[in-house]
């Protein structure tokens, strides 16, 4: 019979008894009423925490006794899904991109749109770039540099292949100026600091100031200099500052019950200036503010004011 669950500060919670399934897959399944498949998709998310520790295994291993943690949204989300519609993956995110994406600018050669979490900047028929060509009539528009699915932001877009071509020359080059905004884990404890530790064998510089802090998180402006795949987040988990909601190269253990409840990697990339690379007299400059979860999550660790 299947038992209610506890609900607590936005955290949905199982006790896993000596007749439930065994594996978190099959456990969530029966306990959220959804499929094995859709019981994965949430898995899979990270958003599944067991004692504390994030578990990200659908085959791990339960024992009586363990508890099961995950956001209120999530369940709620994955609770939607009827078994009898095959299991389709749900987006269990209660920011989950729908088909419109914020264009922040744009002129006759580029388009800078403010990206949600959630989603990837391209090479899928769901992502930023595919979405945007759809909804700007924009068939040749491409993204000329990426972000990680949940990572928001300033993403830039080149309308036709001569324009790409440019932009990417002087991303290469390093003649970009980004900023980016993150939660991290710890009090920080000097307002500046420069991190220079090269990256899969190459330089890579993160330089970030501090914004806000206490004695649980801190608030951080990045600027980088590199950008090396996951920088920001491989750096501040470097000086053991790693990004708070961050699942692969943050924390794994959950001592605070907060940490349950941030739904994604509170990094954004708030705003990206460089030269005009098509008309150089001119400079692209775009600023997309915080959104709602990181505001959330500013308020949850006491550095944010409420609304």
């Amino acid at each position: 019979m299947r038992r209610a669950p506890v609900h607590a500060a936005g955290i949905t919670a199982f006790s896993v008894g000596r007749d439930d399934p065994k594996t978190l897959q099959d456990f969530l399944a029966r306990m959220l009423c959804v499929s094995r498949r859709t019981a994965k998709a949430v898995i899979d998310g990270r958003d599944v925490w067991v004692n504390r520790s994030s578990v990200w295994m659908a085959r791990h291993i339960l024992k009586t006794g363990d508890r099961v943690e995950l956001p209120s949204r999530t369940a709620a989300a994955a609770s939607k899904q009827s078994p009898s519609h095959g299991g389709a993956v749900i987006a269990a995110r209660e920011d989950a991109p729908g088909r419109h994406i914020r264009v922040l600018w744009q002129d006759e050669s580029y388009l800078a749109c403010d990206k949600p979490s959630g989603v990837l900047s391209c090479d899928d028929a769901r992502s930023a770039e595919a979405i945007l060509r759809e909804q700007e009539k924009l068939p040749a528009l491409e993204a000329v540099h990426r972000l990680d699915r949940d990572t928001t932001g300033v993403l830039l877009f080149a309308k036709n292949h001569a324009a790409f071509l440019a932009a990417v020359e002087m991303f290469k080059t390093h003649r970009v100026s980004k900023t980016y905004h993150a939660v991290v884990f710890g009090e920080v404890k000097f307002p500046r600091t420069t991190i220079d530790a090269p990256l899969d064998g190459e330089r890579a510089v993160s330089k970030a100031v501090r914004l806000a802090s206490g004695e649980d998180a801190s608030f951080l402006a990045v600027k980088i200099e590199t950008g090396r795949t996951n920088q920001i987040r491989r750096h501040l988990a470097s000086i053991r500052h790693p990004v708070i909601g961050d699942r692969v190269f943050g924390k794994k253990s959950a001592n605070d019950p907060r940490l349950m409840r941030v739904p994604r990697q509170m990094l954004h990339a708030s705003t990206i200036e460089l030269k005009n690379p098509v008309n150089p007299k001119n400079t692209i400059k775009v600023h997309a503010p915080l959104p709602a979860d990181f505001r959330k999550a500013l308020v949850l660790f006491g550095m944010g004011a409420k609304k």
